[in-house]
């Protein structure tokens, strides 16, 4: 699956949608495929704050459990309650269904600093060839 071009990326592999002061943020395609079937992911609490690169919650997979970063500073106002019934989502559907949070953000500016979808596949593949 190819990395959707109105998303942004982080180098630990979370995607943003922004709308307006709104971002959603999810893992990518890469790394779901890289966990393996997702059983359970934990979600921080709504009006949890964060600042950019500190972890918010963690996916556990049959394989291992990782941490999950956030990739802006802002607060938490919506949790997918989805995946507490379907974690799966993760695997199936990492760009829809299958988002995590969504934070209010506290500087925009800091989009700056993300990845397109072309600099994130060649980042991806830049990782793979080491």
């Amino acid at each position: 699956m190819a990395s959707p071009e109105d998303l942004k990326y982080t180098k630990d592999h979370e995607w943003v949608r922004v709308t307006g002061d709104k971002a959603r943020v999810g893992i990518t395609d890469f790394a779901q495929k890289q966990l393996g079937d997702v059983v359970y992911v934990e979600l921080p609490k709504t009006g949890d704050r964060f600042e950019a690169s500190e972890p918010f919650g963690s996916v556990e997979s049959v394989k291992a459990v990782t941490e999950v970063y956030m990739p802006l500073t802002g607060s938490v106002t919506t949790l997918n309650d989805g995946l507490n019934d379907e974690p799966e989502l993760v695997n199936t559907e990492p760009y829809g269904e299958g988002w995590m949070i969504e934070v209010t953000l506290s500087d925009k500016g800091q989009l700056e600093g993300l990845l397109t979808a072309a600099e994130y596949e060649d980042y991806i593949r830049a990782e793979a060839s080491e």
